[in-house]
């Protein structure tokens, strides 16, 4: 196999959805993607649940509201199926772009009507589906419309830069799936943000926190990605003068969005509030020599002591047997 490219432009988008909207935001995700790639972008992460939106309302009325029922609906009605024509769209883009793209998005299963899953869909520079990984736990109000991913979600994309692993939100403080992708080598990792936590969490102090730790135990390159809540969110979520207060806080002071390099150190931003997106060239070559003094997945730990198993088993409510045999004509009861 070739040696991967050691320097890389790469990019991490701050931007609010269309709420609820996945056309709007497909399109609104789409020029993003091809203004990173304008600016020599070829890997470009986005905030957790971008498309159609992240299910925030949770944090401000109870799951049997009558609005968090509505909204519950339309973000089934507006999520994203893999693939599908937005699929088919962010794709295009990608290629234009000619980058790679991980993108947050509520996915829904073709055919079904009730689970959701809380998904990074990653996209080829030829415009082609790479691969996805759903968030393993959803957290908080998430688990009233997601359902938590597989063993399969730990996992790696390859790519020509090298192997490329993402989280969500707080999956990037989680230790034994850090360690997972160190061991799987990963030399970039998109950490998606949603647009705001609850009311006790402040993404501007935890962004920092648990990506520059991520990076620093695997050896490898971050991308911030943080979500931040739009006008048309604060209307239809806020309940009272309160949340709307929490909310317009969050827009004028939250954001966060950075890149991070392999020794701990911010590379780039973090980003103040509101719309933009962070770019930095970064040398892979720095993967290496971090890992000189500490490879955590290597030479500076025990596997006689210390051992991670994960269970790549797809698990399944229903399995279907073989089909029952035709009765004998003389048996019949027609």
């Amino acid at each position: 196999m070739d040696e991967p490219e050691t320097t890389v432009r790469v990019a991490g988008v701050q931007a609010a959805p269309v709420f609820l909207d996945r056309e709007r935001t497909v399109a609104k995700a789409c020029r993003l993607i091809r203004e990173a790639g304008d600016r020599g972008a070829r890997v470009i992460g986005f905030p957790e649940g971008f498309i159609p939106t992240h299910p925030v309302w949770n944090h401000f009325v109870a799951g049997r509201h009558p609005d968090a029922m509505r909204f519950a609906k339309e973000l089934f009605e507006n999520a994203v199926e893999i693939p599908s024509d937005a699929t088919d769209a962010l794709g295009a883009a990608a290629a234009d772009a000619d980058a790679y793209v991980v993108m947050g998005v509520c996915e829904r299963l073709p055919g079904t009507t009730g689970t959701l899953y809380n998904t990074q869909l990653v996209l080829g520079p030829d415009g082609s589906i790479v691969g996805s990984r759903r968030k393993i736990v959803p957290t908080g109000g998430e688990r009233l419309v997601h359902a938590g991913g597989s063993g399969r979600s730990i996992r790696v994309f390859e790519t020509e830069f090298g192997p490329m692993s993402g989280f969500l939100c707080a999956e990037n403080a989680n230790p034994l799936a850090v360690f997972s992708v160190a061991a799987m080598h990963t030399r970039l990792h998109v950490a998606s943000w949603p647009q705001h936590f609850h009311p006790l969490g402040s993404m501007p102090e935890t962004i920092p926190v648990a990506s520059r730790a991520l990076a620093f135990q695997t050896k490898c390159f971050v991308i911030n990605a943080a979500g931040v809540p739009g006008e048309d969110e604060i209307e239809a979520v806020a309940q009272s003068e309160e949340d709307r207060a929490y909310l317009e806080d969050v827009r004028e002071n939250d954001g966060g969005s950075s890149i991070v390099g392999p020794d701990g150190r911010v590379l780039a931003g973090p980003l103040g509030p509101g719309e933009d997106i962070v770019y930095a060239d970064i040398d892979l070559d720095r993967c290496v020599v971090g890992k000189y003094v500490h490879d955590y997945a290597g030479h500076y730990n025990r596997p006689d002591i210390f051992t991670v198993t994960v269970n790549r088993g797809e698990p399944q409510l229903l399995e279907l047997g073989t089909e029952l045999p035709e009765w004998p004509d003389d048996l019949r009861f027609d």
